[in-house]
């Protein structure tokens, strides 16, 4: 099974890893398990980085994506099909994040299970989105 990373799981393994519940750590130190993080992650960090909503503890998100990488973390590429299809995940009224609805709709295109603390998440798990809380 590959996992997809949430984005605040991502700055949570960087810079608090004491937020980790003891099962996700399992899967973050398991050799065997295929531990990913997506592009749109990076764009999201920029982002609110950038727009001074994201503070990184002294950490440039160029670092950041240094340290995910020497962590063991791979890099998902975000594939064109996956992008021009997002208009097919359904939408939900709790839930308009549009870094979360690419990551939902990647992980559910792809088969990945999505690494996640965000238990609004949890209704798209009946459009197929495989979820590890």
């Amino acid at each position: 099974m590959n996992y997809l990373i949430d984005t605040h799981y991502l700055l949570w393994s960087m810079l608090e890893p004491s937020k980790i519940s003891k099962k996700a750590l399992k899967i973050f130190y398991d050799a065997d398990k295929v531990k990913y993080v997506s592009k749109i992650s990076y764009w999201e960090i920029a982002l609110k980085y950038s727009l001074g909503k994201l503070e990184l503890q002294g950490v440039t998100p160029e670092e950041l994506l240094e340290a995910t990488h020497n962590a063991g973390f791979h890099i998902y590429d975000i594939k064109k099909e996956d992008i021009i299809t997002s208009y097919q995940l359904a939408s939900v009224s709790l839930h308009k994040d549009p870094f979360d609805r690419l990551l939902i709709w990647q992980c559910i295109k792809n088969n990945l299970v999505f690494i996640t603390d965000d238990k609004k998440i949890q209704t798209y798990k009946q459009y197929g989105l495989k979820i590890f809380l």
